[in-house]
C-alpha cells in the first residue's frame, strides 16, 4: 500500500480508503472485484449453519468431521466463520405458484385474495384440562373467510362458518361475493391450503378465466396483505367486544365492522385514503380543503401531508365524535367550524 501510494503521489490513508470502496454499488461499481478462489457457495454456508440449528451440541470441529465423512471437505476455522455469518438470502418466487409470473394489481377488481382465520368465542382455544386445548370450532370458535381486493384493499366479502370450511363452501362464498359487487377478478390469490388448492376450485375457476395463484407468506404484494387485515379485524374488533354464540350476531358484528373499515379507516398504504374511496374513486376527504385552527397562519403557506386548501378563515373548530352503530371500536371523528 506503501509503495503504491508513492508511485501516484498519495497517501497511504487515501489509498486504503479506496481500497475500502472498490466495490461500492455493488452491481453497478466502477471497479468489480472478482470472488476469491477459495471462496465456497453461499449454499455452503446455508448447509453448515442449518447443520448447527438442528443439531446445536455439535461444535464446528465435529460439523466439519461429519461434513468430510459425506464427502465435502471443510477446515474447522471455515465452519466456525460460516456458523457465525449472517444466513444467505436466496430468491423465492412470490405472488403465485412457483416459477410464475409476478401478479401486480392494476386496478379494482384485478387481484383478489381470500383466506381462513379462526376467532375464539372466549379465552382462546385452551383449557386447564388434558390436552390443554379444544377443536377450533363451535361453540369454542369461529371461521371467518375474508375476500379483499388487492388494488383498493377493500373487504369485498366475508363468511363465518362453525367448523373450518371446505372447498364447496368457499366456492359458494365466490359465487356471493361476485354476485354482489357485480364483478369477478382477474386473479385469485391464496395459500395452499386444502380448501384453496383442490380439483373443485380449479374447475370453478377455469370456465370464469379467474387464474389462481398461491402467494407466500410473508412476501410484499402476496397474501400478507389479506394477513395484515385480519390482523386488524382481531386487533380493532373481536378483541374488543363479546364474541356471540349465534352465528347471525356474529355476522352482524364482522358486517358492521367492515363497513366502517370500507367507509371510514384511512390507510397508510393508500396514501391516508379508504378503501372506497379507491375503489369507487371518490375524492378523497385528506384532500378537501382543510380547517385552519391558527389565526395567524398564512393562508398560502403548505400544511402537513396531503397538500389541502383552507377551507374559509382561521379559527376554532368543534371535534364531534361519534361510533358508527353505537359501537365504541367503530370511531367516526367529524369537524367543524365554531360560529
Amino acid at each position: 500500500m506503501a509503495e503504491t501510494a508513492d508511485r501516484f503521489l498519495l497517501s497511504p490513508t487515501t489509498i486504503s480508503s479506496w481500497m475500502g470502496r472498490l466495490d461500492e454499488g455493488g452491481e453497478s461499481a466502477l471497479l468489480e472485484t472478482q470472488d476469491p478462489v477459495n471462496r465456497f457457495p453461499d449454499f455452503v454456508r446455508y448447509l453448515v449453519q442449518w447443520l448447527k440449528v438442528m443439531c446445536p451440541r455439535l461444535g464446528k470441529v465435529k460439523i466439519a468431521q461429519i461434513l468430510c465423512r459425506a464427502g465435502l471437505h471443510l477446515g474447522a476455522t471455515t465452519v466456525g466463520r460460516m456458523i457465525k455469518a449472517p444466513p444467505p438470502r436466496f430468491p423465492q418466487a412470490s405472488d403465485g405458484a412457483v416459477g410464475g409470473p409476478v401478479v401486480t394489481a392494476k386496478c379494482p377488481d384485478h387481484v383478489w385474495h381470500i383466506d381462513l382465520s379462526a376467532v375464539p368465542i372466549s379465552g382462546g382455544f385452551w383449557t386447564t384440562w388434558n390436552p390443554f386445548a379444544v377443536f377450533p370450532c363451535w361453540p369454542f370458535g369461529w371461521w371467518v373467510a375474508v375476500v379483499l381486493d388487492h388494488f383498493s384493499r377493500r373487504v369485498q366479502g366475508f363468511e363465518v362458518f362453525d367448523r373450518r370450511p371446505g372447498s364447496q363452501s368457499i366456492i359458494a362464498l365466490l359465487d356471493s361475493v361476485i354476485l354482489q359487487v357485480g364483478a369477478k377478478p382477474k386473479y385469485l390469490i391464496s395459500d395452499q391450503e386444502a380448501q384453496f388448492d383442490s380439483d373443485e376450485v380449479h374447475a370453478w375457476c377455469h370456465p370464469k378465466g379467474i387464474t389462481q395463484r398461491f402467494g407466500a407468506i410473508g412476501e410484499h404484494g402476496s397474501i400478507a396483505v389479506l394477513e395484515r387485515l385480519i390482523q386488524t379485524m382481531k386487533v380493532e374488533c373481536t378483541r374488543l367486544i363479546l364474541i356471540p354464540f349465534r352465528r347471525g350476531a356474529m355476522v352482524g358484528e364482522l358486517e358492521l365492522f367492515f363497513d366502517w373499515y370500507n367507509d371510514h379507516r384511512p390507510h397508510t398504504t393508500l396514501e391516508i385514503r379508504t378503501p372506497n374511496e379507491i375503489y369507487h374513486d371518490l375524492l378523497p376527504a385528506c384532500e378537501q380543503p382543510r380547517f385552519e385552527p391558527r389565526p395567524r397562519w398564512p393562508s398560502t403557506s403548505p400544511c402537513a401531508s396531503p397538500p389541502a386548501s383552507v377551507e374559509s378563515t382561521s379559527g376554532a373548530v368543534h371535534v364531534k365524535l361519534e361510533f358508527l352503530y353505537r359501537r365504541k371500536h367503530l370511531p367516526v371523528i367529524t369537524l367543524k367550524r365554531v360560529a
